[in-house]
């Protein structure tokens, strides 16, 4: 009962000047997110999902509401409005569409003709509508069904509270109102006035405008991969069309057209699409995708719907709303959602100065999260279904009590109980209500050999504290512990930092310790990688030494688009030397080499000799035209692909002990990915940089290349090693130069081919070069497929790899595990 009193104190509130009513097809079926909306004006809303509507009007007076659905007849209703609130149900009934009036060519569908002629003035429907401005509200919900309570061993939760009995419930929703504003070609500012998140007072909502902006007339839609629209200019060659049958919006004809693939597999979309006669625009589309199109195999579906009506000043079909669906299934997890746009009081014409616009792109105003019930029930323009309004209320007083201290020590008590395994896996003791957590990191997961410590593992103590509900400014601490059995010997590091804000993410770190490094700081080839090439196939890769260190670090964004890092330390560094030949399936054919990176054969002389040496590093990373979202506790960074970033980098060394490791390194690097649409997408890595009296420093100093000598590869893509390389070969101290580029044609080449299609593999291209003084240039291309998987688990890759070097080439397969990571 207790939830019913604050839903009956809004009931008069949300029915004051306010035309409602609900929308049911002749059957008697709610129809949901039909547009209704005053004729001639952009005062509207749509109904929601049980078919109910309500539309906000200030004024008694005579009004002609139009109710417009895709694949129904439209229906204008003339009123008489003398009192509110004024009741208005809706009887819509499917549109009959016929082709009795369209003439037949038996050579081809009439439809091919409609699309030539939208496509022809695609372009021009594009920048018909220069710049504008609106109103946008926004909602989003996703549900889930029968999650399991576990997966792989670890407790899902109940979502804070979210699922019911039977571990099924909404997870996620959330609505905005908002004021935004849009310039040609891409100028675009989203000012939120007010965002709801169910069950969180002080959340944030993510739905925005812009990531909402989605136009067919673009020749694609990003959806992770580019998504080619059935207007774009090669839509030909993927799609096939066929009229199903034409009617009349008022004096416009109408065409239903059905759109088909014509390969599966191809990165495109199936339904239908409304084309007006003579305009060709868009009346309207209903239009699917799925996981596979868009290479998330976890995405079951995904459905657009857009409707449009016609402007009669600007002569343009203009959006009124939008509706995503989709559907979602991965260990066990399974459910849906939906996310509603709905645009209003359009300004075509607005006037925009220089100021209008900047690299902030949304804003959220100070109390934008503060709003009662009162202003949303007054203001949102399409009302909550009784599930969402369940959800509203439940999880506002469940709230409450999760806030509790009672309660949070109860939560913490049954997460907090230790289990025997713990020692071997981790443990972690959480305070909720008091804003700490202290973490044992156990020494299973990271158990690795390596040739100069032989097996070897790490456990550690963190602790973490934080000091506002959104952790914008915390405290961490962490102090771990190695031990190498070959060399018996017990290492110990540590840091503390502490970050400010979420706004210039001002952090400050102290560390230190004794551990053992790889020549190359990069680490390019990992602990557990090179476990697997040491025991099973005799190569031990990995080439370390001792490092005994002390320093501090600052990192901050100074202003936006220019974050700096900045780090002083003193530093030990030690030869160290192999202890163990251990090997579990010994090669008779290859033996362990030393642990000189440029000696393999030498087993008594070290690489380095210790040295001492204070060590500055700082660094400046400038990306160009970074855009940003402004919350009221802090500011989120947009990648954005069209501008690349500069890294521009100093490092300096002072010996301590001796002059002749004194030294100047200044490297630059230029790093892009280019969406380059339905042909896929482009990257490039480009690095040079040069030594200052570098002539006798230590070789842990000299700039180090990422090799690759294992035959597996890691990563999303390659733009960041040399698959062929041996890891120190070309290491350098001298001026030097390294550039990648990768080409990822997702499904541009190999989706057009039969057969080849239905794999849904990705065909990728590569180039590497890398020149070091007084050498000649080495290089790399590479040819590859990617995606390559199972179902929903595309994980691997694999690339053929043609190395030159000095008038040699030689070739060889890379199979690449893009989870690799995960072990490290």
């Amino acid at each position: 009962m207790k939830y019913l009193f604050p839903i009956l104190f809004l009931i008069p509130i949300a029915l004051f000047g306010q035309i409602t009513g609900k929308v049911t097809d002749e059957a008697g079926s709610d129809l949901s997110y039909v547009n209704i909306y005053l004729e001639n004006t952009y005062t509207g809303t749509t109904s929601n999902d049980d078919g109910n509507y309500r539309l906000e009007v200030t004024d008694n007076g005579i009004y002609t509401i139009v109710f417009q659905f895709l694949g129904y007849t439209t229906v204008k209703k003339n009123v008489t409005v003398n009192t509110f609130p004024f009741e208005l149900n809706i009887t819509m009934r499917e549109s009959a569409v016929s082709l009795k009036e369209v003439i037949i060519d038996v050579s081809e569908d009439p439809a091919y003709r409609i699309i030539r002629e939208t496509i022809a003035r695609r372009k021009e429907n594009l920048d018909r509508i220069s710049s504008f401005t609106a109103d946008f509200y926004s909602r989003g919900i996703w549900r889930v069904d029968s999650v399991p309570k576990k997966i792989f061993g670890q407790e899902v939760g109940d979502f804070d509270g979210a699922l019911d009995s039977t571990r099924t419930g909404i997870i996620y929703l959330s609505e905005t109102i908002s004021k935004i504003a849009y310039q040609k070609p891409n100028n675009f500012k989203e000012r939120i006035i007010a965002s709801k998140v169910s069950g969180n007072d002080n959340g944030f909502s993510f739905n925005s405008a812009q990531e909402a902006n989605f136009s067919f007339y673009e020749n694609s839609i990003d959806l992770n991969a580019a998504i080619v629209s059935p207007i774009a200019v090669n839509a030909l060659g993927y799609y096939r069309y066929r009229l199903d049958g034409v009617f009349y919006e008022g004096s416009k004809l109408i065409n239903k057209i059905i759109v088909t693939p014509k390969r599966p597999n191809d990165r495109v979309w199936t339904g239908t699409i409304y084309i007006v006669e003579d305009d060709w625009q868009l009346y309207g589309v209903e239009l699917t995708t799925d996981g596979t199109a868009i290479q998330v195999p976890f995405i079951k579906a995904l459905v657009f719907k857009q409707n449009f009506s016609f402007d009669t000043k600007e002569q343009a079909w203009i959006k009124r709303s939008q509706t995503i669906d989709f559907s979602f299934g991965f260990f066990g997890f399974n459910g849906d959602g939906r996310f509603i746009a709905v645009y209003s009081d359009y300004n075509f014409h607005p006037e925009f100065d220089k100021n209008s616009f900047g690299n902030e792109v949304l804003y959220f105003e100070p109390e934008a999260n503060k709003k009662d019930s009162v202003f949303w029930e007054d203001t949102r323009p399409v009302q909550l279904t009784t599930e969402e309004t369940t959800d509203y209320v439940r999880k506002d007083s469940l709230q409450e009590k999760r806030r509790s201290k009672v309660y949070m020590d109860s939560v913490d008590a049954k997460n907090n109980r230790f289990h025997l395994l713990d020692v071997l896996t981790g443990y972690a003791y959480k305070n909720s209500f008091e804003r700490w957590e202290l973490s044992y990191d156990a020494p299973l997961p990271a158990v690795n050999f390596n040739t100069v410590q032989g097996w070897n593992g790490k456990a550690g103590i963190s602790y973490y504290e934080w000091y506002d509900e959104n952790r914008t400014q915390w405290l961490y601490t962490n102090l771990q512990a190695q031990f190498g059995i070959a060399e018996d010997r017990l290492r110990w590091k540590g840091t503390v930092t502490k970050n400010f804000n979420r706004v210039n993410r001002l952090q400050l770190s102290a560390f230190g310790g004794n551990e053992v490094r790889q020549f190359n700081h990069s680490e390019p080839i990992s602990p557990f990688m090179n476990t697997v090439t040491s025991l099973f196939f005799e190569r031990n890769y990995m080439k370390v030494y001792e490092l005994e260190y002390g320093g501090l670090a600052w990192r901050q964004e100074l202003f936006n688009g220019f974050r700096t890092d900045l780090s002083v330390s003193y530093q030990n560094r030690k030869p160290l030397f192999n202890n163990t030949d251990y090997v579990t399936l010994p090669n008779d054919r290859v033996d362990y080499t030393s642990n000189n990176p440029l000696a393999p054969d030498d087993f008594s002389n070290a690489v380095i000799e210790e040295h001492h040496l204070i060590k500055t590093q700082f660094s400046a990373r400038i990306t160009f035209g970074q855009k940003y979202m402004t919350y009221p506790d802090g500011k989120f960074n947009i990648n954005d692909a069209e501008y690349p970033t500069l890294t521009l980098e100093v490092e300096n060394g002072m010996g301590a002990n001796s002059s002749k490791y004194n030294f100047t390194q200044l490297r630059a690097q230029l790093q892009q990915e280019l969406d380059l649409g339905n042909a896929g997408a482009f990257s490039y890595n480009i690095t040079g940089g040069t030594f200052v009296h570098g002539d006798n420093i230590s070789f842990v100093d000299f700039q180090h290349f990422n090799g690759n000598q294992t035959r597996i590869g890691g990563g999303s893509n390659y733009t960041n090693v040399f698959n062929l390389l041996p890891y120190y070969a070309l290491s350098t101290n001298g001026n030097y130069f390294e550039g990648h580029a990768e080409h990822n044609f997702k499904g541009w080449i190999l989706g057009r081919i039969p057969g080849i299609n239905r794999l849904n593999f990705n065909l990728v291209v590569g180039g590497h070069m890398l020149h070091t003084e007084d050498r000649k240039p080495y290089s790399e291309v590479s040819v590859g497929l990617d995606n390559i998987g199972w179902g929903k688990y595309r994980l691997f890759r694999l690339d053929y790899v043609n190395s030159f070097y000095e008038g040699n080439h030689f070739g060889a397969f890379i199979f690449g595990l893009k989870f690799l990571g995960i072990f490290d």
